[in-house]
């Protein structure tokens, strides 16, 4: 399990605490946000709202009140509640897609040493020519690739969920649309698999060395820059 702990460490220099830019928190923590309300909007749908579950309460409410709904109008009443929350489910997408090209953006200007690049290049050397940090490096490498898996997997799922949002646009290659979408389906059960394991990963760390990680990412782990 250890392979999945963060650490606030500074693989260069271990003596240091990381640290997070204000730009960065913000990112992660909006992020959370963005993607837990995806994913509520996913789990709804997948259970409560489902038209089997939901057009009999239907029926019997307004049976209730004195008035009647046939099975047919109940499910399209059931249809109409779904699809107002794949609508919610839809704008999380577009503030995931405008998180990423943020954090895409903030790359380019976060100082050398807390570029992700840079972070992942350090360890690599490390862990290559560095016999003494070797496995603080090793282990610094093996979560930064998994984050980097995750930002790969954020977007696929941002240029999937782009393309079944403006379906209509892309008529040519409607008929990739059930691809696309098991593709952008199959990628959600992935970013659950990672919440679980990053989650478990804090909760480790601050157990053992890594502790204040959580409160590193809300206040800057030090001074921020």
């Amino acid at each position: 399990m250890a392979i999945i702990e963060p650490t606030n460490k500074d693989v260069v220099h271990p003596e240091q605490i990381k640290q997070y830019s204000s730009s960065l928190r913000l990112w992660h923590w909006a992020n959370l946000i963005v993607i837990s309300g995806s994913l509520l909007t996913v789990l709804l749908n997948s259970t409560l709202l489902k038209s089997w579950n939901v057009a009999p309460v239907i029926q019997s409410e307004l049976k209730n009140v004195g008035n009647q709904a046939t099975a047919d109008q109940a499910k399209s009443v059931a249809h109409a509640l779904s699809d107002k929350v794949w609508d919610i489910h839809v704008y999380f997408g577009y503030g995931l897609a405008a998180l990423l090209l943020f954090r895409i953006i903030l790359e380019f200007f976060q100082l050398a040493d807390q570029k992700f690049i840079t972070k992942i290049k350090a360890a690599y050397h490390e862990f290559k020519h560095v016999k003494k940090q070797r496995e603080a490096a090793r282990h610094e490498l093996a979560v930064k690739l998994i984050y980097g898996a995750f930002y790969i997997l954020l977007v696929i799922m941002v240029v999937t969920g782009l393309f079944l949002a403006f379906e209509d646009f892309f008529a040519p290659y409607k008929a990739i649309r059930h691809s696309v979408k098991s593709v952008h389906g199959f990628c959600m059960y992935l970013v659950l698999a990672f919440i679980a394991v990053h989650v478990i990963g804090v909760f480790l760390a601050e157990r053992k060395d890594g502790k204040g990680i959580v409160s590193d990412m809300i206040n800057g782990g030090g001074l921020d820059k």
